[in-house]
């Protein structure tokens, strides 16, 4: 035991340097396991998903946390969650793994454990079960006490690089009317309302909208499609209506919906009714016709907005579009710069470092962070001592990567160019024109066949 809890402090060591390092982690988690201690087994699980969010090993392993914690009920949604990718995926599972599901769902469902697993089972009229109960207990997982407690999120607008127009504009949507209710009041402005953010992927938008419930200390609920869709005919609306009922009666609360356009996307390209009803069930929550929406901050994000709803960007519902470009030079050195903090570091030259980074999401920078990082590592283990990275450590790790945003910014033309209906991409028009991505060469070649 004393060589386990030995090289759980080793492990632990290792993830303050690289903490994005997903190896490292699992196995973190399985040795807590073993020990049997389960709290830190639960968290250190959790992180890891947040870095690999669709990996059964690790829900398995998280299942297998909550099962140990004495959470049969918890485990059993998330085993429920990784049977319903199965039925989907047959080969999502080793055999080993399909039979470790079973052996813990079997597990889960002892005595302790029935309540929850008969609501869960499908009832023998064929009838779906009702999972709301599940989404309930998962959001009470997140901080594991209360009846119904949602994540309450340690970063604020601080943690933020740059993006200093979109924060200007949340502030206006959210943080001022908490501040200053009574001048809001006067106007006739309540605490509510939805913001869409888009942009390129891996520019942020996940960690803005945690970090403006962080900056009003509000609860954060994040959901994902996963969270909401299911194969059974009117599931998925009911799901929706209880994550509404869920933000409503613990405000505020920043309601986040991620990839919102595989909830919202627009009507006319959908052939099956099922689809249609999610959007609807959407708009009518959206609209508060269930309840009041007072004190809920409904904030999504979407890497493609030319395939939402038109109906979704109405006044009332997301009647704030803001673009969320990548991070510009001044955004990029400091983002680099919290990314490096707290690790060993020699005299870096963060704005240098910007200037080669152009295009570069806020991901690309972390996978060049790390990427650096692992590097440093392996020298540092040869070596047997700790070494601090350097400026040409990072700037090489600059070279073996390339911006993500450049591909997205391609597509982005065509619907910016011919499909602006109402100016809706003009700020991602500006963006191209500012830092040279321009169409005025591409629309002088097909109005001239080519020719100036």
């Amino acid at each position: 035991m004393d060589q386990t809890n030995a090289l759980i402090d080793a492990l632990r060591q290792a993830l303050e340097t690289t903490p994005a390092l997903l190896p490292l982690r699992r196995q973190l988690t399985e040795l807590l396991i073993g020990a049997g201690r389960f709290d830190e087994a639960q968290v250190e699980a959790r992180q890891a998903l947040d870095l690999a969010p669709q990996d059964s090993g690790l829900k398995i392993l998280l299942a297998e946390a909550y099962l140990g914690n004495a959470k049969p009920e918890v485990a059993l949604v998330v085993l429920e969650e990784i049977q319903r990718g199965l039925a989907h995926n047959p080969a999502l599972l080793s055999a080993e793994q399909s039979a470790k599901v079973a052996k813990l769902a079997a597990e889960a469902r002892q005595p302790s454990g029935a309540a929850p697993a008969a609501a869960l089972k499908a009832p023998p009229s064929g009838k779906t079960p009702d999972l709301s109960a599940g989404i309930k207990v998962l959001s009470q997982a997140v901080e594991g006490g209360g009846e119904v407690e949602l994540e309450r999120p340690k970063i604020d607008f601080s943690s933020v690089g740059g993006m200093e127009a979109l924060k200007e504009e949340i502030r206006m949507k959210i943080l001022y009317p908490l501040s200053q209710p009574e001048l809001f009041a006067a106007y006739g402005k309540k605490l509510g309302g939805g913001i869409l953010m888009y942009g390129p992927p891996g520019c942020g938008k996940t960690h803005l909208a945690r970090a403006t419930a962080g900056e009003i200390k509000a609860r954060f609920l994040a959901v994902g499609i996963h969270d909401v869709l299911d194969m059974y005919l009117g599931q998925s609306e009911q799901k929706l209506h209880e994550v509404f009922e869920l933000a409503r009666a613990n405000t505020p609360c920043v309601l986040f919906f991620d990839e919102v356009d595989a909830l919202g996307a627009n009507r006319r390209d959908m052939r099956q009714n099922a689809g249609r009803q999610v959007i609807n069930q959407l708009l009518a929550e959206l609209d508060g016709l269930s309840g009041s929406n007072e004190g809920v901050l409904v904030l999504a994000a979407t890497n493609a907005p030319w395939h939402l709803d038109p109906a979704l960007r109405r006044p009332g519902r997301f009647d704030r579009v803001l673009f969320v470009p990548p991070p510009d030079e001044p955004a990029r050195s400091l983002i680099l710069e919290i990314m490096l903090s707290g690790k060993p570091v020699e005299q870096i030259d963060f704005k240098r470092l910007a200037r080669e980074t152009e295009q570069f999401s806020g991901a690309d920078l972390k996978g060049l962070v790390d990427r650096a990082v692992e590097a440093k590592l392996q020298e540092a283990m040869r070596k047997g001592s700790v070494l601090p990275l350097g400026m040409r450590d990072l700037q090489s790790a600059a070279k073996l990567s390339k911006p993500s945003t450049v591909e997205w910014f391609a597509s982005a033309r065509n619907y910016a160019v011919f499909a602006n209906q109402g100016g809706m991409y003009d700020e991602v028009l500006n963006y191209m024109q500012a830092t040279g991505q321009g169409p005025n060469s591409l629309l002088s070649k097909l109005s001239f066949g080519g020719k100036k």
